[in-house]
């Protein structure tokens, strides 16, 4: 299967650079398990829902990776904190004029960070303060490179779901952003019920594919979690995935058994799924695993027309976004 399969046609005016004004004044494109294609608004979705669902929330919480420093020598160095290892530890990706060696030092304000060693593209680093205390001081909210300004006081709060609550997430779980507390109350009203897990989104989510065939990619590892209390919340119910991380977080426990730990789970055509029923997801970047994930859901060529009436209707793509919610 080849990686060319998944692309489309995406004019650059459509990626959208800013959230909507309010969460739930997003579109919603209703993708019908006949193929039928219906245009609505984020605030239409608990007429779609009922007593049969429940909803799964990713409450991760995407912490401010993204950090500035120099060498001692003057030259400018990129850290983006893809996980901590301990309180003084992290492993990050680096952006430099030179790959750091083991040894190099990169001052961050007052900060010094100092270049232990490397696993694959990330260095491990450890600081003279708490990974914490470091991020919460000199970082910036990591927003995708697609998304060309400067993360700023928007972008705090408005890359960030209503519920996230497990801080761990270099990027947020989008198909949350369109949420506020009233659209949930809502859904609750009509009989469906919330549950939440976590899987804390990595880097991998910004990475390309590089090879030529599906096949040969592989996936870098995101932990989760699954509460108990969420599995009794889907046994015998409609299952909705808000977002691909909470799919991969349900078919990652019900291939191996476990509801916690680190998934690499690659999701294409072919795939049969076992947990979940219904989607809701934004639009994703041509040839992405995340566009994969949804053709294996679906079916490539009703989503991939689905993408092809999007972009004739204006829809808003990528993670400030407009949504889709689709059935199997």
């Amino acid at each position: 299967m080849l990686v060319s399969e998944f692309d489309y046609a995406l004019p650059a005016e459509l990626i959208a650079q800013h959230p909507a004004a309010e969460r739930t004044a997003s579109r919603l494109l209703h993708l019908d398990a006949r193929g039928g294609l219906k245009d609505l608004v984020f605030e239409e979705l608990p007429a779609l829902v009922d007593e049969r669902d429940t909803l799964v929330l990713n409450d991760t919480r995407v912490i401010k990776a993204r950090l500035f420093g120099r060498k001692p020598s003057g030259g400018q160095v990129e850290l983006f904190v893809e996980r901590a290892l301990g309180d003084r530890r992290a492993l990050a990706l680096m952006r430099a004029g030179h790959a750091p060696k083991a040894g190099t030092e990169v001052l961050i304000g007052e900060v010094r960070a100092t270049v232990e060693g490397r696993e694959g593209e990330l260095y491990r680093v450890r600081f003279s303060v708490d990974v914490d205390e470091v991020l919460e001081r000199h970082g910036s909210t990591p927003l995708p490179p697609y998304i060309t300004h400067a993360a700023g006081r928007e972008d705090i709060e408005r890359y960030q779901t209503v519920y996230a609550a497990q801080p761990g997430a270099v990027a947020a779980p989008t198909a949350g952003l369109h949420f506020d507390q009233a659209l949930l109350q809502r859904i609750e009203k009509r009989g469906a019920r919330t549950a939440r897990l976590t899987l804390h989104v990595g880097f991998g989510t910004f990475q390309p594919v590089r090879v030529k065939e599906v096949e040969a990619h592989r996936m870098h590892r995101e932990r989760y979690r699954i509460p108990d209390e969420t599995l009794q919340a889907i046994a015998a119910r409609r299952v909705l995935a808000v977002g691909t991380t909470s799919l991969r977080a349900l078919e990652s426990a019900a291939a191996t058994g476990a509801t916690s730990g680190e998934t690499d789970l690659f999701i294409y055509p072919g795939y049969e799924f076992q947990v979940v029923d219904r989607l809701l997801t934004n639009f994703h970047l041509p040839k992405s695993t995340l566009l994969m994930l949804v053709c294996a859901f679906a079916g490539t060529e009703r989503v991939l027309d689905a993408y092809r009436h999007a972009v004739e209707q204006r829809y808003r793509f990528f993670s400030y976004g407009d949504a889709m919610l689709i059935e199997r």
